[in-house]
C-alpha cells in the first residue's frame, strides 16, 4: 500500500480519519458544488503547505505500489495497460482537486484555524519544516536511504537519545500511530471492496468477511506503520533545533493545530479511499481477464 502523509505532523505512513471505526469514506469527485463557498485563505494555505509537491511524491509512491501490485497479483498480464491505469488513478490534478475540495469542507466555519496555520507555516521556520518533511518523504523512496534511516533510529534507541524521546512525544501529541493505522486499514478495506466489485473473489465476499479480514491485519499494519514512522520523523526533523521542534509541537497541541491535523488527515483519507477502491476494482477485473 502506498505510504501516506501530509504536513502538520501528518507526514507519517498512510492516511487517516482519526480513530473512527472502519468505514467507506466517500471521496470528493471534483470541484466544490456550484454555490459552495471556499473558506477565505484556503487556496493560499494549500500553496503555503506545498500540497502540490507533497502530492507529486505521493504519486511517485503510488506508481511504485502499482508496479508491486502488478508483480504480486497480475504477473502474467501485459504491463502497458496496467501502468496507464495506475497513472490515471494517481493523476496529480485529480488528487489535488479531491484534497482541496475535502479540506474546504472540513475547514468551513474555522477561519481561526486557517489563519493560525498560515501564520505558523508561512514564516521561514514553517517553510523550513515543510521542506524537510517533503524532502525526507522523497528520499525514502530510495530503499538504501530508508535502510540507513532505520539504522540511525536503532542507534538512537540503543543510546537512549533525547531526540528520539522528543519524536515520540511529538508523535503522541499528533496521534500519528493510531491515525495512520486506522487510515491504512480504511484503505485496505477499500481495496478489498474494489477487488470484490471486480469479481476477484468469485463468490462475492460479505461486508462482514471483508471487515474481519482487515481487522485481522491490524497488528501487521501497526508494525509496518511504526517501522516507517520513526525513520521518517528522524530523517525529516534531524536538521531542526530542539527549539524548532518544540515550537512545532506547541502548534500541533494548540486547538487550531489539532483541528488542522484532523482536517488534513480527513481530506487525504477520502482521496486514498478512492484510489484504493479503484486499484482493487482494476486488479479484480484484470484477474478475471477483463480489459481495463
Amino acid at each position: 500500500m502506498s505510504k501516506f502523509c501530509g504536513p502538520v505532523a501528518i507526514l507519517a505512513v498512510m492516511l487517516a480519519m482519526g480513530q473512527a471505526p472502519l468505514a467507506h469514506a466517500e471521496a470528493p469527485t471534483g470541484a466544490p458544488a456550484a454555490g459552495a463557498s471556499i473558506p477565505a485563505g484556503l487556496t493560499e494555505l494549500t500553496r503555503t503547505l506545498h500540497i502540490d509537491e507533497l502530492i507529486a511524491v505521493m504519486r511517485a509512491e503510488g506508481l511504485d505500489y502499482g508496479a508491486a501490485l502488478k508483480t504480486e497479483m497480475l504477473p502474467d498480464k501485459a504491463p502497458a495497460a496496467w501502468e496507464a491505469l495506475v497513472s490515471h488513478i494517481y493523476d496529480p490534478g485529480r488528487m489535488q482537486t479531491e484534497f482541496e475540495t475535502a479540506l474546504a469542507q472540513e475547514l468551513t466555519g474555522a477561519p481561526e484555524v486557517i489563519a493560525a496555520a498560515e501564520a505558523f507555516f508561512g514564516d521561514a521556520r514553517g517553510q523550513k519544516i515543510l521542506s524537510l518533511e517533503i524532502e525526507a518523504r522523497q528520499a525514502l523512496l530510495d530503499d538504501k536511504v530508508e535502510e540507513a534511516a532505520q539504522a540511525a533510529v536503532a542507534r538512537m534507541e540503543a543510546e537512549g537519545a533525547p531526540r528520539l524521546e522528543a519524536l515520540h512525544r511529538f508523535a503522541e501529541a499528533n496521534d500519528l500511530v493510531e491515525m495512520n493505522v486506522m487510515g491504512a486499514m480504511n484503505a485496505n478495506l477499500a481495496f478489498y471492496r474494489g477487488l470484490n466489485a471486480g469479481g476477484a473473489f468469485g463468490d462475492a465476499m460479505s461486508e462482514a468477511d471483508m471487515l474481519a479480514e482487515v481487522w485481522g491485519q491490524e497488528a501487521q499494519v501497526r508494525s509496518e506503520a511504526e517501522d516507517w514512522l520513526w525513520p521518517y520523523l528522524s530523517l525529516a526533523y534531524q536538521p531542526l533545533s530542539d527549539e524548532e521542534l518544540q515550537a512545532y509541537q506547541r502548534f500541533s497541541e494548540s486547538p487550531e493545530g489539532k483541528r488542522l491535523n484532523a482536517a488534513v488527515f480527513a481530506a487525504f483519507d477520502g482521496m486514498f479511499v478512492r484510489i484504493s477502491t479503484e486499484l482493487g476494482l482494476a486488479a479484480g477485473r484484470q484477474m478475471l481477464g477483463e480489459d481495463i
